[in-house]
């Protein structure tokens, strides 16, 4: 489904991106960890077209997706939330909702005709909120917006930054149950980035950890959190053995 090659970035002599190589299959939940600064972040702004990198390929269901735009890429079914929230404020949850699909219908009618946006609001407990300003939203309520905002896109790849930063132990839970119920219903490939690895190790069937602009290890669950990279760059923290 996403095949990533040898991606570089560099920011200011910062190399931010180091020959980047990860892969993501359709119905796949893969987690993106490591610390702050290890390019997560940048890798998920790559993808989705926000960032330029120096080299590498990027490739969506065969396709070569790495000269397009971030517009171009929404068309092809690239969908993301962001670490700090970016609706529409001004416009209702409906209407979020609704210019996310006009995209969809745009470029893939055929995926779009299989979306009800109402089906959406209610499956994600919008419904009721649904005439209100996406700005005057609770916290969580925004977070579920941007969420099923980016599913009237009609993804074949979401992309979630951080979905469950300050969300507490119900909203997350709800939030995995949700993205699960993504993967059963829409079937595309999930990439999450959280630090909060608890919910990660809940959630996803891989991890691919980074660490200086690098992956250091790529697989299942039990396999990263033995290996000693891994624990290298956890060590001296006890998040990485309380939530394995």
């Amino acid at each position: 489904m996403l095949a990533i090659e040898e991606i570089s970035k560099t920011f200011g002599g910062v190399r931010a991106l180091s020959e980047v190589s990860l892969s993501c299959g359709a119905g796949e939940i893969l987690g993106l960890i490591g610390p702050n600064g290890a390019g997560k972040s940048t890798l998920v702004n790559v993808i989705s077209g926000v960032v330029t990198p120096d080299k590498g390929a990027i490739t969506l269901a065969g396709g070569d997706i790495g000269a397009m735009a971030t517009e171009g890429r929404a068309r092809a079914g690239v969908a993301r939330t962001f670490q700090n929230i970016k609706l529409f404020k001004d416009l209702t949850v409906r209407q979020n909702v609704e210019v996310a699909h006009i995209t969809c219908v745009s470029a893939r009618r055929d995926v779009a005709a299989t979306i009800d946006i109402d089906t959406l609001l209610e499956r994600y407990g919008l419904a009721a909120l649904a005439d209100l300003a996406a700005g005057t939203l609770a916290y969580g309520a925004q977070r579920r917006l941007e969420l099923v905002r980016a599913l009237a896109l009609g993804p074949v790849l979401l992309l979630l930054d951080e979905p469950a930063a300050g969300l507490n132990e119900l909203e997350s839970e709800a939030l995995a149950e949700a993205i699960e119920d993504i993967r059963a219903t829409v079937g595309c490939a999930v990439i999450v980035i959280d630090h909060d690895l608890g919910f990660i190790n809940r959630l996803c069937d891989r991890l691919c950890v980074m660490d200086q602009g690098r992956v250091i290890a790529d697989g299942g669950t039990e396999d990263v959190w033995s290996n000693p990279k891994v624990i290298e760059v956890y060590v001296g923290t006890s998040t990485a053995h309380s939530a394995h």
